[in-house]
């Protein structure tokens, strides 16, 4: 028996185990949480109108530049430092507080110049109100940080699952009761009053917060680099809505930010909860690059396996889908959902790169491609608009496509993997998920007039059973090695080297 064969039919060992069952706990409960939350969310979608998420929307570009310096970073830096005493942790958790407190009278302070930007008088009292949830995050980030650590997502899990419901319900009751755009407002207050309370209940121990910041310079660099990492994906993600907000008026927004939502669901919603699991287990393993390597190559095909199939079902599907899940008055949004689709698995694979790169002791790579983003995908989002909300979605797919190639080009080097390994990591799935699309769209082509959502499950139902199929003819060992990692066991082919933790379990 090859020595490779022998690692493969070894019992997982202790870091495997962890790996699995944080992805297990936090995807799990992600998925969970995220179901109830949808089923609330695509309620209240069909009550509420796009003017609604039009407002919504504005108020969220000043929430997510602000939430960038909300000390996120300082929290990945305790859990990428390899040693951190009581006097460190305390002083993370009195930063925390500090920040969070500034940042909340800060936004409350710029609300009338928001509003003034978006001549919508109505802006300044949505982001008042918002100001005060600042309060919650040092309770929620600073025993995530300890949590994450010690790769212990079980509890936090079922904390975010709990704080899913309370959030569910406030959601429905402000749209049943007639709240509007409030109810917008209220459902993130109650679901994250509820996860702060949740998570530092989950501590088995309490700390005071230590406001005396010397020797925290280490701490500090770290995190600053990492929210200026942030910052620039904040740049990013919020320019189109910042740029069009001035231009289209707030129901156009609001159909353009529903249909975004709705094609991002993966990537904003699961691929973070993975990137939160891999960003521990990379800092675990930062010293034995092959394995990082590996490692990133094998979870970017898991995620892909899940993500292409989903992404190009949204394209093909897309009006039988958005009338069935959002309802008639969103049907305009159904061409946008068709060209967004198409821009996500590149965004996918992109936001892949940065957790690996920060474990591995190399923020600042992130930062520097960040810059880069946050110029490229501006520039692109002003051209678009000159044809109009249809332009604005189509520009995503030439941006993120130029702007993947450009992160790729920078950290594979440091990961130690090449682009051709991880295109063939990848390229099984794509093939897969292409075929699926065009068989489908044959089908939609051919299939006589028949109710919306009859016409939507048989779609799904096909393309379901066509990217299995193909899968199993072509690339078999991909589809063997997802049944693997679902199983708890470690796949592994003839010709690759033993399997890494991170590997087996994300």
């Amino acid at each position: 028996m090859t020595d490779a064969a022998a690692d493969s039919n070894r019992e997982p060992g202790p870091l495997f185990a962890q790996a699995r069952s944080a992805v297990i706990w936090r995807s799990g409960a992600q998925i969970v949480g995220q179901l109830i939350t949808w089923g609330a969310t695509f309620l209240v979608i069909r009550i509420l109108n796009p003017h609604d998420y039009g407002l919504f929307a504005m108020t969220q570009v000043v929430l997510a530049v602000l939430n960038m310096l909300n000390g996120a970073g300082l929290a990945s830096g305790l859990i990428q430092k390899p040693d951190a005493d009581e006097r460190t942790i305390r002083q993370l958790f009195g930063m925390l507080i500090v920040l969070n407190f500034s940042l909340g009278a800060l936004q409350f302070a710029i609300a009338p110049l928001v509003a003034a930007y978006f001549h919508q008088p109505i802006v300044t009292d949505l982001l008042r109100v918002q100001a005060f949830v600042y309060a919650t995050t040092p309770f929620v980030a600073f025993p995530y940080a300890l949590l994450a650590r010690a790769i212990d997502f079980k509890v936090q899990a079922k904390v975010y699952f709990l704080s899913s419901i309370t959030g569910a319900v406030a959601a429905l009751a402000g749209a049943y009761g007639g709240l509007g755009v409030w109810t917008l407002i209220l459902a993130p207050a109650v679901l994250y009053v509820t996860r702060a309370i949740g998570m530092m209940r989950a501590l088995d121990r309490s700390y005071i917060p230590l406001f005396d910041f010397r020797g925290a310079g280490e701490l500090a660099k770290f995190g600053g680099l990492m929210a200026a990492g942030q910052f620039f994906w904040v740049l990013q993600s919020q320019a189109d809505v910042f740029i069009a907000g001035r231009v289209l008026d707030p129901a156009t927004l609001g159909l353009y930010t529903t249909g975004l939502f709705l094609t991002q669901i993966l990537v904003s919603k699961f691929v973070p909860a993975i990137n939160d699991v891999a960003f521990s287990i990379y800092a675990r393993m930062q010293d034995d690059r092959p394995a990082v390597a590996e490692g990133f190559a094998r979870s970017a095909r898991m995620v892909m396996l899940a993500a292409m199939p989903f992404y190009v079902g949204l394209a093909v599907t897309a009006e039988p889908l958005v009338a069935t899940v959002l309802g008639p008055k969103w049907i305009a949004a159904a061409p946008l959902v068709r060209l967004l689709a198409v821009a996500m698995p590149a965004m996918t694979l992109q936001v892949l790169f940065s957790p690996a790169c920060s474990a591995m002791g190399r923020p600042g790579i992130n930062v520097h491609t960040g810059m880069i983003g946050a110029v490229l995908l501006p520039v692109a989002f002003v051209v678009g608009l000159r044809w109009g909300v249809t332009g604005l979605a189509a520009s995503w797919f030439f941006a993120y496509l130029l702007y993947l190639a450009i992160t790729a080009w920078r950290i594979l080097p440091v990961l130690g993997l090449s682009a051709a390994t991880l295109a063939r990591a990848i390229v099984p799935t794509v093939t897969a998920a292409l075929a699926m699309g065009a068989l489908v769209t044959l089908l939609d082509n051919v299939l006589p007039p028949m109710v919306v959502q009859a016409r939507l499950l048989l779609l799904v139902t096909f393309g379901g059973a066509v990217y299995v199929g193909w899968l199993r003819l072509f690339a078999k060992h991909t589809l063997l090695e997802a049944i693997a990692m679902a199983r708890g066991k470690r796949y592994q082919a003839a010709e690759e080297r033993p399997a890494s933790p991170l590997t087996s379990a994300a």
